[in-house]
């Protein structure tokens, strides 16, 4: 196998493995990355993948044709320079470990996003990461279901505590 034919395949296996990657994900999040250091990169690597977030620098090419029969398509408009994207199940998740990341760091830049084929501004990516996640919004569906039933009980339970008190004193004052 000569050179040129094996750095074809190599490239071909990586076009698959991320096509793959990001095929389960509702969100794509387009960064660039110039200066940071190894240091930070590792921080920024360790904080996406304490939000199970993915993350993966590559070609821009290679990245347009992994994407190429995907809803993710359209990102293709924001791969320029050297680039890095940020994806995740959470449609929330990427956005705002990659936003909360470059406040404290200028040397990463949001770009946009993509939640399928629905294409995010820089400033759309921003405002998408101040919302909660999946996991934070179920905790308050889960708190306001609930609350309504434990009222419910509350107050179910209140006439009775009340008629036993009323008996019982009244029994303590016949006695």
């Amino acid at each position: 196998m000569t050179t040129v034919s094996a750095n074809r395949a190599n490239k071909e296996k990586l076009v698959e493995a991320f096509g793959s990657e990001v095929q389960d994900a509702s969100i794509i999040v387009v960064t660039q990355q110039v200066g940071l250091n190894a240091d930070q990169t590792r921080d920024l690597r360790v904080a996406f993948r304490k939000e199970e977030v993915g993350f993966k620098v590559g070609k821009n090419t290679l990245i347009k044709l992994a994407l190429k029969d995907s809803p993710f398509a359209a990102i293709g408009k924001y791969l320029q320079g050297p680039t890095a994207l940020a994806f995740s199940k959470d449609p929330v998740a990427a956005a705002r470990v990659a936003v909360e990341f470059a406040k404290k760091n200028d040397k990463l830049k949001i770009v946009g996003a993509a939640m399928g084929d629905q294409l995010l501004d820089e400033a759309q990516t921003k405002a998408l990461a101040s919302l909660p996640s999946l996991d934070q919004l179920r905790g308050k569906i889960i708190g306001l279901l609930l609350a309504p039933a434990t009222k419910v009980a509350g107050v179910l339970q209140a006439p009775a505590g009340q008629l036993a008190r009323v008996l019982s004193a009244r029994s303590k004052q016949e006695a």
